[in-house]
């Protein structure tokens, strides 16, 4: 049977609020440098770059995650990638499900491996051994799951029982069992038996099996994701998914829709140095530690502390006589808790929801397609923001209801229309905006442009604006921000 290209598809939708303060609804875990130099959504497509043997990628996020993939697609230098937008969140299997049905109609052979954008892999070379070793059996109708190897009786995974050696394929494993996340007593009993590994959630199959088993096990997975396929809308960055027929779908898991029921199911251990990055505690367990077990990231010391992870991303954080705890500081929020709490990180993130905090949804300083903007003072009729619009970059044309804008200029060039004029700004030249009038920012030069932007008056939410044309398709986008 000859090997063929394999299609990644990278799962990169989640919310990573077990990593607040640092990661956001709006910019969450896999888009932030955590582990390396690189995001962890750029250290994934890395994986993938030989084109000699996998396609281009198919991306799986959101709406509101759409422009930081798309810049960090780009920035990878990984070409011809598509991603494709969920419209609600559903869970693992609708979405696998739609990636699968996109493959199938470009190559009705088409082999595809699921993995997630926030997993750690310290053996990129090992991971990609395990997978050509597992493409035989998954050309031959299998479906792989990539179990690891466990270093420690972890209560945050869940496990898989291996099974009898598959016949002829001796590296791998029948599954004999899926094990929710286990305490730490069984955790422990799982650890010492040896035929328990942790379940990365990574897979590898036939496009078309996989489409086969779903639909004996979850058929309603599989309808709604071929009518939210059918609906789809594209444009030359993105896909769509149609919105009503994707929300018909249950929500579930790959794993209990198809995994757990399938006859077809095998494993193949690994060693591969992995992490599921879903704590703070998972990332002091695999950083390099000082002589004391300290790891401290940013602007931090520690002084007679122990086994601490200190991290700022903002101003100075010092420690003094404490062990084992968690300090976290952003420009805008602080998170300490023990070390080993660092699961309960939803306990604040739910009372931020109730209390709906900002801090949850958004960092200060707001990515958007043109740059960003950060908050910088916010009173009674009143917001001063930090523009910073990248060369080339050019906001909606639009107008706003209840608020004035006066924009200053601190360097670069500005082409700024109001209403029927066009006028060009310098360094410490402003303009005022009135409420009401349609206006459009923009940057003309070679060097990114910032201003300072106060903005006064009754209302001054970020959905009041009205766009009018918009060059990042933005228009019609439902609750699309500035």
């Amino acid at each position: 049977m000859n090997a063929r290209k394999i299609t990644p598809v990278i799962l990169s939708g989640g919310a990573g609020t077990r990593l607040w303060p640092l990661s956001r609804e709006h910019f969450p875990k896999q888009l932030l440098a955590l582990s390396g130099p690189r995001s962890m959504l750029e250290e994934t497509l890395q994986r993938f770059a030989d084109v000699t043997r996998f396609t281009p990628p198919l991306i799986i996020t959101n709406e509101a995650l759409r422009f930081p993939v798309a810049e960090q697609l780009l920035h990878s230098g990984i070409t011809g990638g598509s991603i494709v937008l969920e419209p609600v969140a559903r869970n693992t299997a609708p979405a696998v499900a739609a990636a699968a049905l996109m493959a199938v109609a470009a190559d009705p052979e088409a082999m595809i491996l699921v993995v997630a954008s926030d997993h750690v892999i310290g053996d990129v070379p090992g991971f990609l051994n395990r997978v050509q070793a597992a493409l035989p059996a998954a050309q031959a109708g299998r479906l792989i799951t990539f179990s690891i190897i466990p270093t420690r009786p972890e209560t945050g995974y869940g496990y898989i029982h291996h099974g009898a050696p598959l016949a002829g394929h001796p590296e791998l494993f029948d599954v004999a069992a899926f094990v929710e996340k286990p305490d730490v007593e069984r955790a422990q009993r799982f650890v010492a038996a040896g035929d328990y590994f942790w379940n990365s959630g990574m897979f590898l199959f036939s496009a078309q099996t996989f489409l086969d088993e779903l639909a004996l096990h979850a058929p309603a997975v599989l309808e709604a994701a071929g009518r939210s396929l059918a609906e789809r809308q594209t444009d030359p960055q993105f896909v769509r998914l149609g919105a009503e027929a994707f929300a018909a779908s249950p929500k579930i898991s790959v794993d209990y829709a198809v995994m757990e029921h399938t006859d077809r199911a095998a494993t193949i251990p690994c060693d591969i140095g992995w992490a599921d990055v879903g704590s703070w505690g998972e990332l002091w367990a695999i950083a390099d530690k000082d002589a004391d077990g300290n790891v401290v990231i940013g602007d931090g010391m520690a002084e007679r502390a122990r086994n601490c992870y200190i991290r700022s991303d903002h101003k100075l954080v010092a420690v003094l006589g404490i062990d084992d705890l968690v300090v976290i500081s952003t420009d805008d929020a602080v998170l300490v808790m023990p070390r080993q709490r660092s699961q309960d990180t939803r306990l604040v993130v739910d009372r931020l929801r109730d209390a709906k905090r900002s801090e949850l949804t958004s960092h200060s300083r707001v990515l958007r397609p043109w740059g960003s903007y950060q908050s910088i003072q916010t009173g009674e009729r009143f917001q001063v923001k930090q523009l910073t619009i990248n060369p080339g970059g050019k906001l909606s044309l639009q107008m706003h209801y209840h608020r004035a804008e006066h924009w200053v200029v601190v360097n670069g060039t500005a082409l700024v229309t109001r209403d029927d004029q066009t006028l060009m700004l310098r360094e410490n030249e402003s303009i005022y905006i009135p409420a009401g009038a349609m206006h459009r920012l923009e940057n003309p030069g070679k060097v990114p442009l910032n201003l300072i932007e106060v903005q006064s008056g009754g209302y001054l939410g970020e959905d009041d604006i009205v766009r009018v044309d918009d060059v990042y398709g933005r228009v019609a986008a439902e609750g699309a921000k500035k």
